[in-house]
């Protein structure tokens, strides 16, 4: 396997490590970023992007990011917040007046951010469009009983989080979600990250597919078999309501919409460089980066029947739960997406990571092909 790109001579393991993930026959395409203090130490790329398999990884290649985007929702709707066009701990309902319905007059900003919302899945079934109407879908939203008492305990609100703290963004900023971060997050710091991907870009977006056979862990075999064996129920609900969500990645209209829970497209590059601004301050402020990054969520996740631990739009390094670790410093936050990407940072040794693929693994929360590249980078780094 051809691997492209550069690294630094020091971190010529963490490339090995990523040269040996096309050991297994069913690795597609991937690619790594990793900076320390702003500066790219690595940038590989390899592999192959499009279904037949017969189109090589480029430079310029992008995926589907899943939820690696909602970092970027919640970055867009803290400048929001830092500008007093959104507050955190005012009910929704003052901007959203819709949403107050059933009992949910008091849920907060801060509470979507966080998962704390009660709102992580819709009951009542949709129709497969409905995944492609925004008003459909915040109507649904804004209608909908909480599954809980808001405020107490957390569930990971897997797809809602989009529409639901898109509607806020859009609201206050008088634009699409994906036009917002595109606004205050890609265009300023010249990433390659789009939710709501233009059709001209189209030819450069790899191709996602499931890896076979490999059944993940308890938490993901557990995930699966609640999805299956109970329908009805919030867990089930979250992920296959409206029905198309787990099977549009690859289809135009889900690359066209704004759903800033789990369409972001981008590179490693870009998770990478978005993560650097974090570190260095250029998208909060300190108190709103302490706020994002603040433990808000911790334990028993009622969506994904799992240990998780949740800023704001962020997931918290859980260093004792295998699944629940970036694998690096205690205080890393960031953001794996469904099947195996992830971006995150650690402020201590001043790391900003990225890894896209197109293959997907069934692992919830972090896959371990990045999580092993994360622990031979901590080896470079000692």
């Amino acid at each position: 396997m051809q691997i492209q790109g550069h690294f630094e001579l020091q971190f010529e393991p963490v490339r090995e490590a990523f040269a040996a993930l096309f050991d297994d026959p069913q690795e597609r395409g991937a690619a790594l970023c990793i900076q320390i203090g702003g500066q790219s130490v690595v940038d590989l790329w390899a592999g192959t992007a499009d279904k037949d398999g017969a189109e090589a990884w480029h430079t310029d290649t992008i995926a589907n990011l899943f939820s690696c985007t909602k970092t970027f929702t919640a970055v867009a709707a803290l400048q929001l917040v830092d500008e007093g066009k959104l507050h955190l701990d005012k009910p929704a309902a003052d901007l959203w007046p819709e949403f107050a319905a059933a009992g949910k007059a008091s849920v907060t900003l801060r509470q979507m951010l966080c998962h704390q919302a009660g709102l992580p899945a819709i009951r009542q079934l949709l129709p497969a469009e409905a995944l492609y109407d925004w008003q459909a879908m915040t109507a649904a939203l804004a209608a909908e009983q909480p599954w809980w008492t808001p405020g107490q305990g957390h569930g990971y609100a897997a797809i809602t989080y989009g529409w639901l703290v898109g509607e806020m963004i859009r609201r206050a900023d008088g634009r699409g979600p994906g036009e917002s971060i595109a606004a205050r997050i890609a265009c300023p710091l010249g990433l390659d990250f789009h939710v709501g991907l233009a059709d001209e870009d189209f030819y450069r977006v790899a191709h996602i597919a499931r890896g076979k056979g490999n059944q993940g862990d308890e938490a993901a075999q557990r995930l699966v078999q609640t999805t299956m064996r109970e329908p009805t129920s919030m867990t089930a609900r979250a992920f296959i309501n409206p029905p198309s969500v787990m099977t549009s990645t690859n289809k135009p209209e889900w690359r066209r919409m704004q759903q800033p829970a789990a369409n972001g497209h981008g590179n490693a590059r870009s998770l990478a460089g978005f993560y650097s601004a974090l570190l260095d301050g250029s998208l909060l402020e300190a108190e709103l980066l302490n706020e994002l990054t603040r433990e808000h969520s911790l334990g028993p996740d009622k969506t994904l029947l799992t240990q998780t631990r949740f800023g704001l739009g962020c997931m918290l390094d859980l260093p004792g739960v295998p699944n629940a670790t970036f694998g690096l410093g205690a205080k890393a936050f960031g953001h794996p997406g469904a099947g195996g990407s992830v971006g995150f940072a650690d402020p201590e040794r001043d790391v900003a990571f990225g890894f896209v693929t197109n293959t997907l693994g069934p692992y919830v929360l972090m896959d371990p092909r990045a999580q092993k590249l994360v622990r031979i980078l901590g080896e470079c780094l000692q």
